[in-house]
């Protein structure tokens, strides 16, 4: 064979080992994918599994607030209900995040509800389910930006293309308390006024002296501007010499 066919044979397997390289790395970034997703699935469950008993403890305290627990329970039973892909996940928990949020609101109203030890069993295993589930939100979302990032790039677009790997989906939380930004002020104080300075000085008065009243002594008037001070009266005449 002339050295041009072993070039081109040479790039041909070069090529197709690139390929066979680039593929299982996609099927790897894929089943991480979905392992990380799973992982989420299983915090989920557990937080609905928990709403249910949230419900009833608040409802022992709180009878009549029958709308709350109604919005609750339609938003846990639609979270709950399989085949959603995880955007439609992700809308679904935050309606739900929004209607714990309401059910807690109700919590505060009583002060024997949240003094129950139950109630405060409950709040923080919710607590910590939440934790968990932030946690893999963050993990599965930065394995879905790698995996669609390869997706697509150039040249791993053409295998994402030819063994039709598509993107996956993220799992976001619109939770504005989450996303808001704190509002941080430096020219205001603690009772919200604007911080105006030192206060000006003024005159001050004169320290007193030895005739002033201090230490005891008696205390003499000032004489009027413009006044004259009267002189000392003469010594008496001496008396006559005797012979």
């Amino acid at each position: 064979m002339s050295p041009v066919v072993w070039i081109v044979l040479g790039v041909v397997v070069l090529l197709l080992l690139g390929a066979v390289v680039s593929y299982n790395r996609f099927v790897r970034q894929r089943n991480l994918v979905q392992e990380s997703w799973r992982q989420i699935d299983v915090e989920l469950t557990r937080r609905h599994d928990l709403v249910p008993n949230l419900v009833e403890t608040v409802k022992g305290y709180a009878a009549h607030e029958r709308g709350t627990f109604e919005a609750v329970t339609a938003a846990r039973a639609a979270a709950a209900a399989p085949g959603s892909s995880p955007a439609q996940q992700a809308e679904q928990e935050n309606v739900l995040t929004g209607a714990l949020r309401q059910l807690f609101a109700v919590a505060e109203a009583y002060p024997d509800l949240k003094a129950s030890s139950l109630f405060q069993q409950l709040q923080s295993q919710l607590a910590e389910i939440e934790d968990r589930i932030a946690a893999g939100r963050r993990f599965y979302n930065a394995n879905v930006r790698a995996y669609n990032t390869r997706i697509q790039a150039f040249p791993s677009n053409f295998i994402a293309s030819m063994f039709h790997f598509t993107a996956a989906e993220y799992f976001e939380a619109n939770d504005e308390e989450t996303r808001a930004v704190p509002q941080v002020s430096f020219g205001s104080m603690a009772t919200g006024t604007p911080y105006a300075g030192p206060p000006a000085a003024g005159p001050t008065a004169p320290a007193p002296g030895p005739g002033d009243g201090g230490a005891g002594g008696p205390t003499y008037a000032a004489p009027p501007p413009g006044a004259t001070t009267p002189s000392a009266p003469p010594p008496p005449p001496e008396p006559p010499a005797t012979a």
